[in-house]
C-alpha cells in the first residue's frame, strides 16, 4: 500500500532548470483539467506589507523574446521604453520594464559586487534605471535565490548575498525584483526567499525606493501557501513556452489556486507570449484573456518593437485590462469544464462578473452558462459586453456564444439593479458596497487604514489581535451594502487599529434602513476588540458608520475586522445526510473530499466505500488531513451526530488523525488521536443557533501519511 505515502506528493527534489518548460507537466489532473493541487486547510497568509502590486503588475520581460542572444541589450530596453510611450502601452496600465537572466558578468568585483556586463550596458544599469524612469515607467531586474543564475553560462546569485545586493540594486533605482530557484544548494526556499524579501524590505526603507518581489519558485513548495507574507507575486508553474499545449496546461494548473490571491500577492502563472508567433491570434486572444480572468501578472514578451497591429491590439484591449486590474482583486474561478468546454466567472468591484467561455476543443462549439451559475442575482436585467468584439446585450439570465476552436468569449456581465449577497457566511470585505466614504483616504479592504493612498495600510490589527479579513477606515466613515431583505444578522470584531500608537478614539454604528442595529460606545486605542451583533432580518440597506469619539478625529484608524454577514436560509427542516447537502467550502490534503466514498488517490470519485474497522457506511465525506469542510446553517440547525475514523483502504494499523468540529469558529467536539488500528469514534454536538459548522482534520502530529479520514454517516437535524 506504498501508493498511499503521500508525505512526498510536493517534493521535487533537484531543483529545476529554468528553461524546462513544463515543469508541473507530471502532475495528474482532475476532470476538466485541473490540477490536483495539494493545499492545506490555513487561510492565505496575509499579504507583504509593502504597499505595492494592489492590483496585478504589468509591464515587460525581455526572456521570452531574445533569450541570452546579443540582441538583450541597452539599445533594446531603452527602445521598449520608448515604445510603451509612442504605442499607448503606458496609458493602457503598463508600467514595468523588466531585464531578465544574463545582465550581468559572470563574476562579481573584489568587493562581491555585481558588475553589468559592459557589452550589452556599456552605461551601466543605472544609466538604463534612469532612462526607464524618464519616460515615467519603472525599472526591473533580475536574480535567482542561488548561487547561480538559471542560464547555462551562470551568472552570480543572490544567496549569500541579499543584503548587499538589494542595497545595490536600490541604489541603480531598480523599482522590481524577479528572483528565480536555480542553483539554490537545498537550502529550504522559504528561508531564501524571506531573506531577499527581508533585504529589500530594508532597502527600501533606508533609501525610500520601494521593489516589488515577484518570486520565481515555480510551484515547487506550494509557494502560495506562505509567499504572500514575503513578496507581491509567485510564480505557480514552470516556464511558459510559446504553444496552446504549453499555455493552456499552465491554465489549468493556475486555476485552482485562486483563494490565495489577492491585492498585493498574486498567483503568477508566467510571462505572456502574445505576438512571439508560436500560436494563433485567437490563442493568443483566449492567452490575455485567461491571465485577465484570472488577476495574473501581465508582463508582455514579446519584442514591441516590431508588434503587429493585431499583437499590439490584444496587448492594448482596455476592457480586458480592466478586469486583470479590477481593485477587489478576486481571480477568477472554474464555474463549469466539461469536454474541453471551460467558463470562469471572476467577481469584480462594481458587483458585476467577469466571464470566460472558452473553448479548448479543435471545432468550433457554442458554450452556455447563467447568471446565477456564474454567482449573482436578483436584478431583472443584466447588461452584457463582449470585451473583444465589444457588442452590448441584455439578459436575464442566460449568457451563450459561438466560441471558435481555442477561442475565449469574454463578457462584462453588470446587474440592472443592486445584488443580496449570496447565500452563507460572508465576510463583508469579499462583498461589493453600493457606496464607501472614507475620512482619510479610500475605505480598504483587509488592510488597516494607512494614509491616503490606496492599499498603504498593514494588517488589520486590534489590540494585538490580528485580521486577516475586514475592513480598514478613518473616522469620519460610512459603507453601505445592499441586503435587500436576504440577510439575518452582522458580526464584526471593532476597534481602533493598532497603527494608531498616538491615540484615536471612535464610536461604531451598525444601521439597518435607517434603524441604529448596534453601538460599540466610544473606542479608544487603548482598548481590546469588541464584537458588535446585528439584527438584520427584512433589511434592504446595510450601513457602517464610524464617528469620532468626541475629541476630534487625529489618529481614528477604525477596523470593522471579521466582518461576517449571514445571509439566506439555512437547510430545511428535518433530518439530513450531511453528504447530500451543499458545503459553503473545502479543501482537502490530497485530491478532493469525496461524498459517500473514502478518498482514494488524487482523482475525484476514485476511492470506495467508506469503511471504519470492517464497518461499512453508506453516507459520509471520505478526507485526508489536512482538510475542512464548511456548511452554512443559518441558525437553523439543532444538532450534528458522526462517526470518524481512518478508512480501512490504508495499510492496517497505518495513519493517525485529529476530528474536530467547530462551531461559529468554536471548537465543540474533539475526537483525540484516532489511529488506523481504532473502531470508530462518535462524536455528537449541539448546533442550536449556529450559522456554520466546520469539519476539521489534522495530521496528530506525525505527518500526514496514510492519513485518509472518514466522516461516517454524519447526520445533521434542523428546526
Amino acid at each position: 500500500m506504498s501508493s498511499f505515502r503521500r508525505s512526498s506528493r510536493t517534493s521535487f527534489g533537484t531543483p529545476f532548470r529554468k528553461r524546462a518548460g513544463a515543469a508541473l507537466a507530471s502532475l495528474p489532473l482532475l476532470a476538466g483539467g485541473l490540477v490536483a493541487l495539494a493545499t492545506t486547510t490555513a487561510a492565505p497568509a496575509a499579504a507583504v506589507d509593502n504597499g505595492l502590486a494592489r492590483t496585478p503588475q504589468m509591464g515587460f520581460n525581455n526572456w521570452n523574446s531574445t533569450h541570452c542572444r546579443a540582441e538583450f541589450n541597452e539599445a533594446m530596453v531603452k527602445g521598449i521604453a520608448d515604445t510603451f510611450v509612442s504605442q499607448g502601452l503606458k496609458d493602457a496600465g503598463y508600467t514595468y520594464v523588466n531585464l531578465d537572466d544574463c545582465w550581468a558578468q559572470p563574476n562579481r568585483d573584489a568587493s562581491g559586487n555585481l558588475v553589468p556586463d559592459p557589452v550589452r550596458f556599456p552605461h551601466g544599469i543605472k544609466a538604463v534605471a534612469d532612462y526607464v524612469h524618464s519616460k515615467g515607467l519603472k525599472f526591473g531586474l533580475y536574480s535567482s535565490a542561488g548561487t547561480k543564475t538559471c542560464d547555462v553560462q551562470g551568472f552570480p546569485g543572490g544567496l549569500g548575498h541579499e543584503q548587499q545586493d538589494a542595497n545595490l540594486w536600490a541604489s541603480w533605482g531598480v523599482d522590481y525584483l524577479k528572483y528565480d530557484n536555480c542553483n539554490n544548494n537545498g537550502v529550504d526556499a522559504k528561508q531564501r526567499y524571506k531573506a531577499m524579501g527581508d533585504a529589500l524590505t530594508a532597502a527600501t526603507r533606508s533609501t525610500g525606493r520601494p521593489i516589488l518581489y515577484s518570486i520565481c519558485e515555480w510551484g515547487s513548495n506550494q509557494p502560495w501557501t506562505w509567499a504572500p507574507a514575503v513578496g507581491n507575486s509567485w510564480r505557480t508553474t514552470g516556464d511558459i513556452s510559446d504553444s496552446w499545449s504549453s499555455m493552456i496546461s499552465i491554465a489549468h494548473q493556475n486555476q485552482s489556486l485562486a483563494p490565495y490571491a489577492g491585492p498585493g500577492a498574486w498567483n503568477d502563472p508566467d510571462m505572456l507570449e502574445v505576438g512571439n508567433g508560436g500560436m494563433t491570434d485567437t490563442e493568443y486572444r483566449t492567452h490575455f484573456s485567461l491571465w485577465s480572468q484570472m488577476a495574473a501578472p501581465l508582463l508582455i514578451g514579446s519584442d514591441l518593437r516590431t508588434a503587429s497591429a493585431s499583437t499590439l491590439a490584444i496587448l492594448k484591449n482596455t476592457d480586458v485590462i480592466a478586469v486583470d486590474q479590477d481593485p477587489l482583486g478576486k481571480q477568477g474561478t472554474v464555474v463549469s469544464s466539461s469536454g474541453g468546454l471551460v467558463v470562469m466567472a471572476k467577481p469584480l468591484a462594481d458587483g458585476g462578473r467577469s466571464v470566460t467561455l472558452t473553448n479548448e476543443t479543435t471545432s468550433t462549439k457554442t458554450i452556455s452558462t447563467t447568471v446565477k451559475d456564474i454567482g449573482i442575482g436578483g436584478a431583472s436585467s443584466y447588461a452584457l459586453k463582449d470585451l473583444w468584439s465589444k457588442a452590448t446585450s441584455t439578459t436575464s439570465n442566460a449568457i451563450s456564444a459561438s466560441v471558435p476552436a481555442h477561442g475565449t468569449v469574454m463578457f462584462r456581465v453588470t446587474p440592472g439593479s443592486p445584488v443580496p449577497p449570496p447565500t452563507g457566511l460572508n465576510q463583508l470585505s469579499d462583498l461589493p458596497w453600493t457606496s464607501a466614504v472614507g475620512g482619510w483616504g479610500p475605505v480598504e479592504r483587509d488592510r488597516s487604514n494607512g494614509e491616503q493612498a490606496a492599499g498603504d495600510g498593514r494588517v488589520l490589527t486590534i489590540g494585538g489581535t490580528t485580521y486577516a479579513k475586514g475592513l480598514g477606515t478613518h473616522a469620519p466613515s460610512d459603507i453601505s451594502y445592499y441586503l435587500g431583505g436576504a440577510c439575518s444578522s452582522l458580526g464584526v470584531d471593532v476597534g481602533v487599529d493598532d497603527e494608531s500608537t498616538n491615540g484615536g478614539s471612535v464610536r461604531f454604528q451598525i444601521w439597518r434602513d435607517g434603524t441604529l442595529a448596534a453601538d460599540s460606545g466610544v473606542r479608544t486605542a487603548a482598548d481590546p476588540p469588541r464584537h458588535l451583533s446585528a439584527d438584520l432580518k427584512g433589511g434592504s440597506k446595510l450601513r457602517l458608520v464610524v464617528t469620532d469619539g468626541g475629541d476630534g478625529i487625529t489618529y481614528d484608524h477604525a477596523d470593522w475586522a471579521d466582518a461576517k454577514l449571514a445571509c439566506g436560509a439555512g437547510p430545511s427542516a428535518g433530518t439530513h445526510d450531511l453528504s447530500d447537502l451543499t458545503w459553503a467550502s473545502a479543501t482537502n490534503g490530497w485530491g478532493p473530499v469525496e461524498r459517500d466514498r473514502s478518498n482514494g488517490e488524487q482523482a475525484a470519485g476514485d476511492g470506495r466505500a467508506l469503511t471504519i474497522g470492517g464497518v461499512v457506511y453508506g453516507k459520509g465525506l471520505g478526507t485526508h488531513a489536512a482538510s475542512a469542510v464548511s456548511y452554512y446553517l443559518g441558525g437553523a440547525c439543532s444538532s450534528l451526530t458522526t462517526a470518524v475514523g481512518v478508512d480501512d483502504e490504508v495499510a492496517v494499523g497505518k495513519g493517525s488523525v485529529v476530528f474536530q468540529i467547530w462551531r461559529d469558529g468554536v471548537l465543540v467536539a474533539d475526537s483525540g488521536k484516532v489511529t488506523g488500528a481504532d473502531a470508530a469514534k462518535p462524536l455528537s454536538v449541539d448546533l442550536a443557533g449556529a450559522l456554520e459548522v466546520r469539519l476539521v482534520v489534522t495530521d496528530a502530529g506525525d505527518g500526514v501519511d496514510y492519513d485518509h479520514a472518514d466522516w461516517a454517516g454524519p447526520r445533521l437535524v434542523c428546526a
